[in-house]
């Protein structure tokens, strides 16, 4: 008898793995139709650096819709370097994404978002558009420095109507 329940609870433990697996591929496929913009433009002066935890890219305003768009399908340790021309976010393992001014939509701060909760206001909420028609949020948080230094250095390149994450 209890082989019977050590085999049953292997058996559903690997169904419920496939089954995390299945829908993990499903979501790479879903979004594979979207990437962000790699590279980090020509003679882009930077004018600070933040060593920063990737945490995730979800919907606009759905905190816990996550999107794998491509590099941004997984955390990771890595740095945003605030230049003259937009955010460039360096993650290991990773090409360097870079977020022109025009791509920005608004920057505040977050508590929670898929897999992580914080203390109050914690993360920073990047809004970005990843197409001419879709806003989506990329959250970071700072392991140096408050959350409000890398928030006040990126609203500099947001315009003006544009300070808080766009609705």
């Amino acid at each position: 008898m209890r082989d019977l329940a050590v085999a049953i609870t292997i058996g559903v433990a690997v169904l419920v793995l496939l089954a995390m697996a299945f829908a993990w591929r499903r979501r790479l496929r879903r979004d594979s139709v979207s990437s962000a913009p790699l590279g980090v433009p020509e003679h882009a002066e930077v004018l600070s650096r933040h060593a920063v935890l990737y945490v995730s890219t979800t919907r606009h305003d759905e905190p816990l819709e996550r999107l794998a768009i491509t590099p941004l399908a997984y955390r990771a340790r890595g740095e945003l370097a605030v230049t003259d021309r937009g955010a460039a976010l360096c993650l290991d393992g990773a090409p360097t994404v870079f977020l022109s001014k025009d791509k920005l939509a608004g920057v505040d701060r977050a508590t929670v978002t898929i897999d992580r909760v914080v203390e109050p206001g914690g993360l920073v909420r990047l809004s970005w558009n990843v197409d001419a028609d879709t806003i989506v949020d990329s959250y970071l948080r700072p392991t140096g420095g408050t959350p409000e230094t890398l928030i006040s250095e990126l609203q500099r390149l947001i315009p003006a109507g544009d300070k808080g994450a766009a609705s």
